[in-house]
């Protein structure tokens, strides 16, 4: 039996744990674990305005406030209570233009790998399901779910503050309450009650245009004057008009939009070269630097990995 000095200390602890919390001018967008990371955000997120991607899945739950956050060509309004579902490779920002100001609020983000979840699932139930649908990312569900989920995350955040000795066991926590999270998240993003209604959603339609020209032109060359053209927009106006949606260049947002097709090309088991070569680069050396600044690593692992 523990002694009241252990006691105290346990409860002091438990008492004491909070989740992580990063600033919200904090612009990092890698994990600082291979598995999943779970942290707190407070206040305008202004290290996130430019539009960007990961190889991981991405979970925003809004504890307080309001939070807007454009999805491609996708904006969605989030209050109090609403998920929001991210896939990886989808690029994202937070998106403040929609009501002319900066709306502050108070969000848990989940990042988890696609490994990890395929590890969760055992063969028995896919979780990743819920990032795959393509109806909506966006949900409100009921308090009673809501609470359900949230407690779930907070155990999995404050697993590491429990005073757990045996080998293994914090491994053994973190994943029965991951699994205990997904399961429930699945279950319930399968209710089409809880998806979020129309008039919560706005589309950019020069976002949506450009993106729908570049998938169907992926193999060949693209200009800013090909993309003006699609939106019936001077050369110089769309390109302040597409900077001022986005937060990126055109030409990085082609440069992303070819890189995200490169990684899907090797997740299916596209070679090095066919995948720089239907993803529209034509010199192999920019492929090459371009894929390793943005992911981190070279072509050749990011496919041995996936």
């Amino acid at each position: 039996m523990a002694d009241k000095y252990t006691i105290a200390r346990r409860r002091s602890m438990v008492k004491e744990a909070r989740l992580h919390q990063r600033d919200a001018a904090d612009e990092r967008q890698y994990m600082m674990n291979e598995e999943y990371e779970v942290y707190e955000k407070q206040g305008a997120p202004t290290g996130a305005m430019a539009f960007h991607y990961h190889s991981f899945y991405e979970i925003i739950y809004v504890l307080e406030g309001e939070y807007h956050c454009l999805l491609e060509n996708q904006s969605y309004h989030m209050k109090k209570g609403d998920f929001l579902l991210i896939n990886s490779n989808v690029m994202h920002r937070y998106d403040w233009k929609e009501s002319g100001e900066k709306l502050s609020s108070k969000r848990i983000i989940l990042w988890i790998t696609p490994k990890m979840l395929e590890e969760l699932s055992d063969g028995k139930m896919d979780l990743e399901a819920c990032f795959l649908k393509k109806d909506t990312c966006a949900y409100h569900f009921p308090v009673y779910y809501e609470e359900q989920l949230r407690g779930y995350l907070l155990k999995v955040a404050m697993c590491s503050a429990m005073d757990v000795e045996l080998p293994g066991a914090k491994q053994v926590l973190d994943r029965g309450y991951l699994t205990l999270f997904f399961v429930y998240l699945n279950t319930l993003c399968n209710k089409n009650e809880y998806l979020f209604a129309a008039n919560e959603e706005a589309t950019h339609p020069v976002v949506e245009a450009v993106s729908a020209y570049i998938l169907a032109h992926m193999e060949e060359g693209i200009t800013v004057d090909d993309l003006a053209a699609q939106v019936h927009m001077s050369k110089y106006h769309f390109l302040r008009k597409f900077k001022e949606l986005t937060g990126m260049t055109v030409h990085t947002y082609i440069t992303n939009k070819r890189l995200i097709s490169a990684c899907q090309a090797l997740k299916e088991g596209c070679g090095i070269t066919e995948a720089c070569q239907r993803s529209g680069f034509t010199d192999y050396s920019s492929f090459l630097r371009n894929f390793k600044n943005t992911f981190g690593v070279s072509p050749g692992k990011y496919k041995d990995f996936y």
